[in-house]
């Protein structure tokens, strides 16, 4: 068995989750964007929270592609994601002692870097533009 990446439990994952969605659907920009594709929030909820232990304690929750599902949403661009980390950075700090919010968060920073640049490749012709 593999060690989790750091001490958290699957509740405290689950409450993290459920607290970044109650800011996401209450933000002026992100908050339409999820409701056009989300219906089930509940459903939603659980599918990253699978995620999310998937990538922190190894557990064989998740079996989606982010990328793919980022990229077919359509809606989705670039520059969201400073607002994105930054609801996520909120819900960590306030569900999370400090030491485990800055693991997750740098964690999140990585995904979202990686989530943002495959978004970029699609978008622009260009040289990226990480903003």
């Amino acid at each position: 068995m593999i060690p989790p990446r750091f001490d958290i439990t699957p509740e405290q994952i689950d409450a993290v989750v459920a607290e970044f969605y109650a800011l996401i659907r209450q933000h002026p920009g992100l908050g339409p964007v999820f409701a056009a594709h989300v219906t089930d929030w509940p459903a939603h909820e659980a599918r990253i929270a699978g995620f999310w232990r998937n990538a922190i304690l190894y557990e064989r929750s998740y079996d989606g592609n982010p990328m793919l599902v980022h990229k077919a949403a359509g809606n989705v661009r670039p520059g969201m994601f400073s607002a994105w980390l930054g609801l996520f950075e909120l819900a960590l700090n306030r569900q999370l002692p400090p030491d485990i919010a800055k693991a997750w968060l740098t964690m999140a920073e990585r995904i979202g870097s990686s989530l943002r640049a495959g978004l970029v490749e699609r978008h622009n012709d260009g040289p990226p533009i990480l903003r």
